[in-house]
């Protein structure tokens, strides 16, 4: 298929793009379905929720691993209810943008999930991700118990072992009440692979992740 575009939509799109996850607005793609991967959900299933900057940009990593079922954008870590996007964005709520993972324990760990979580991050960056700084930001394990915590624990001390004399500014947080965003913030990736792909790109996050961690490793 062909696509074609007029300079004024070529000149939205990068415009949408640069503007950066906190400013972007509605989606304008079309409608998709949800990213569950499995026709028939495990009878046990585990979850697992992570901040990295922008949430648009922590669905796709964890969509592509077997064993995930689905992931969500949304808001945690304050204690303001129902939080809104504006409200989220405008700062004081205590909420971190953060995505919810739901995975089968039986075909994909928890520790797993830590490994691939932290090739998303930039992890000596504690006060936002890439472009995108403040508190709505901040890089961060939201751990449900103490065997999460254990893990995480252990993951942060591989990750300071990995390099020497660098602070790690990713917390790890007992996790509160996940609010799921808004509809169009929802596998936002899918809905609009343009203006994800400008802002991904203008925000310098897999130039920065390739500075951190090297070249991205290919499956076999």
């Amino acid at each position: 298929m062909t696509f074609q575009f007029s300079a004024l939509a070529v000149i939205s799109l990068v415009l949408a793009g640069l503007a950066g996850c906190s400013n972007a607005g509605p989606t304008v793609g079309p409608n998709v379905a949800s990213n569950v991967q499995p026709s028939v959900v495990p009878a046990t299933t585990a979850t697992a929720i992570f901040a990295g900057g922008c949430f648009w940009c922590m669905e796709k990593p964890f969509d592509e691993l077997a064993g995930v079922i689905s992931t969500t954008s949304g808001y945690t870590g304050g204690d303001l209810a129902n939080p809104t996007y504006e409200q989220v964005g405008r700062g004081g709520t205590g909420h971190i943008e953060a995505v919810k993972i739901v995975y089968d324990p039986a075909q994909i760990s928890y520790g797993q999930l830590l490994s691939t979580y932290w090739l998303q991050v930039d992890p000596f960056d504690g006060d936002g991700q890439f472009c995108d700084q403040g508190e709505t930001y901040a890089p961060a394990i939201f751990v449900a118990d103490a065997t999460e915590q254990t893990a995480a624990e252990a993951s942060k001390r591989k990750v300071e072992a990995q390099f020497p004399g660098q602070a790690i500014g990713v917390r790890i947080i007992s996790a509160k009440t996940f609010w799921p965003a808004e509809t169009y913030h929802q596998d936002y990736y899918l809905k609009n692979p343009l203006r994800y792909a400008y802002y991904r790109n203008g925000c310098g996050r897999d130039a920065r992740l390739r500075a951190v961690w090297g070249e991205p490793k290919k499956p076999n």
